[in-house]
């Protein structure tokens, strides 16, 4: 999601939101939870207009380039923004996950295990029937009866 439709959607300003992002750098660090969209990108969701003509009125138009906000972006903006919107946003996220890990019953843990036990056999045996040729200018030697 965009920062400001996340802005409207917790009830506060843009500036505000990006503010609190700055002040909590930390929680937002790596890939995992937001980018700034580039000038390509923002054309691309039409967010301006084809014929490069500014819309009237005070702040209809954007002056910075947005953040986009993944899943776990939202989920760390929620628990760092000081609002009732955000404090409820941030409980419901939270019933979700523990809703998520509910529904994964024991049967469907025995099947995954299954699963990641099978898949680690295949990739072994694929290992074993693939052996690739040392490199290097030292060769192995052959042993005769090998007929290699």
């Amino acid at each position: 999601m965009l920062d400001f439709d996340l802005a409207q959607m917790y009830n506060v300003e843009t500036k505000r939101l990006n503010e609190a992002v700055r002040r909590n750098r930390k929680r937002f660090e790596g890939d995992g939870f937001m980018f700034r969209l580039t000038k390509d990108e923002i054309a691309q969701v039409a967010l301006r207009s084809q014929n490069v003509t500014l819309n009237r009125g005070r702040g209809s138009n954007i002056k910075y380039l947005p953040y986009a906000f993944t899943e776990l972006g939202v989920a760390m903006l929620s628990s760092v923004l000081k609002s009732e919107i955000a404090i409820n946003v941030n409980r419901e996220i939270m019933r979700a996950f523990v809703h998520f890990r509910l529904d994964i019953n024991e049967s469907t843990r025995h099947q995954l295990d299954a699963i990641s036990t099978a898949l680690a056999e295949l990739q072994a045996e694929h290992r074993q029937k693939t052996k690739r040729k040392p490199i290097g200018f030292i060769q192995p030697k052959v042993d005769e009866n090998d007929g290699k």
